[in-house]
């Protein structure tokens, strides 16, 4: 049986792997079509490789380019909101929901809507907007599959049992760049440096997210709503391998981990596959004799106060955690331009936090709710910056 996959995000990183994994089994898979950001030479190249029905820009401005790009091949296409819009109305199966940060809400909830299979790799949908996702995936009889390693080991790991038998589920992170940095040293660290993960290679605003381990953070919060599982059965645990993703501790005393190498495209075909496991061409194989050893260490909130403030804006629930997620974008993308120091990113976070708390106190009733707030935020953020007094 063939299924017709939509990718959002298809020039990222997450879009390349999987586009990589359709291309292993074209007997099995058909691409319907295929969204970018604003890269329309990318987004026309990967389209004409993998032969795409449609192609749609987010950014409207690009479309001429698009156009041009993609004349004489047959591949439909579009820019702007409504063309993205548009992608996500055609006929898919499974839809990979791969568009970084707060932009991929509305698309990913549109397929939601639609009742489509959705491979989750946007965890700001769930961040920001998490009961209203949940609660409309239910109503709509969409299914929701994890493709982040962290959560894809958890519900593998996790299998037919049953959440109210587990004490806790962990979530491991690899430690970043500054795992063993001073907190000194974390302070004068540079934009390159941040971005330079030891394992990972996501695109700067993720590989910043987790030097910070404010990508931990959202984790928790996406891992709260995809098992519905109170935040004090959550934890965080640094693993500098990367093999071990997530450990599931069951209530006698038991315990589940996944493991895999650190290759997206595990999680990626564990979802794609639908019930059926697909061969990875090109995949290594884990060796646990040729590791050697795996090693663990407890998460230093002190170092990473981003972490800490995840967990609170999780256990506060409401709309905390949307209002986290749109101060840390406007937080990182300063500290890329050079105007905030790296622990600036907590600082700005955590005084969005205190300053939104009393106004926000429910969670968003739908994404246009979850986006009005996450704007709000935005503005608020970016007058409180040094640059902008």
């Amino acid at each position: 049986m063939t299924h017709t996959v939509t990718i959002l995000g298809a020039t990222g990183s997450i879009g390349r792997s999987t586009t990589d994994l359709l291309a292993q089994h074209p007997e099995r898979f058909r691409i319907g079509a295929l969204v970018g950001g604003r890269d329309a030479a990318a987004l026309a190249k990967l389209a004409r490789e993998i032969g795409a029905d449609f192609a749609a820009l987010a950014d409207e401005s690009q479309g001429p380019a698009l156009r041009e790009a993609l004349s004489g091949t047959g591949i439909a296409n579009g820019a702007g909101d409504s063309a993205v819009l548009e992608a996500v109305a055609r006929d898919a199966d499974i839809v990979v929901a791969a568009v970084s940060g707060a932009a991929g809400l509305r698309p990913t909830h549109a397929a939601l809507r639609l009742g489509r299979t959705v491979a989750l790799a946007n965890k700001e949908s769930l961040v920001c907007a998490g009961d209203a996702f949940m609660r409309d995936a239910a109503r709509f009889k969409a299914t929701l599959l994890p493709v982040d390693s962290e959560h894809n080991a958890l519900a593998q790991a996790l299998g037919d049992g049953r959440v109210s038998d587990v004490t806790k589920m962990t979530i491991t992170a690899s430690g970043g760049p500054f795992r063993t940095w001073t907190k000194e040293r974390i302070a004068a660290a540079s934009p390159t440096e941040a971005a330079a993960h030891p394992t990972w290679s996501m695109g700067m605003k993720i590989n910043i997210d987790s030097a910070s381990l404010m990508n931990k953070g959202l984790e928790l919060i996406e891992a709260h709503h995809l098992f519905a599982i109170e935040a004090e059965r959550l934890d965080v645990i640094v693993h500098p391998q990367s093999i071990v993703h997530g450990l599931i501790t069951w209530r006698d005393g038991a315990v589940t981990a996944g493991l895999a190498m650190p290759d997206m495209r595990v999680p990626i075909a564990h979802c794609l596959g639908l019930g059926d496991r697909l061969t990875i061409e090109r995949g290594r194989s884990l060796d646990l004799a040729a590791v050697g050893s795996l090693t663990f260490e407890a998460a230093d909130e002190v170092r990473f106060p981003c972490l800490r403030i995840a967990r609170a804006a999780l256990a506060e629930g409401g709309a905390a955690p949307t209002v986290m997620n749109a101060a840390n974008e406007i937080a990182v993308a300063a500290f890329i331009r050079g105007e905030i120091g790296f622990y600036g990113i907590a600082e700005l976070v955590e005084r969005a936090c205190e300053h939104f708390a009393p106004e926000y106190r429910s969670a968003p009733a739908d994404v246009d709710e979850a986006l009005a707030i996450d704007a709000h935020v935005r503005a608020w953020s970016a007058k409180a910056l040094p640059s902008a007094a």
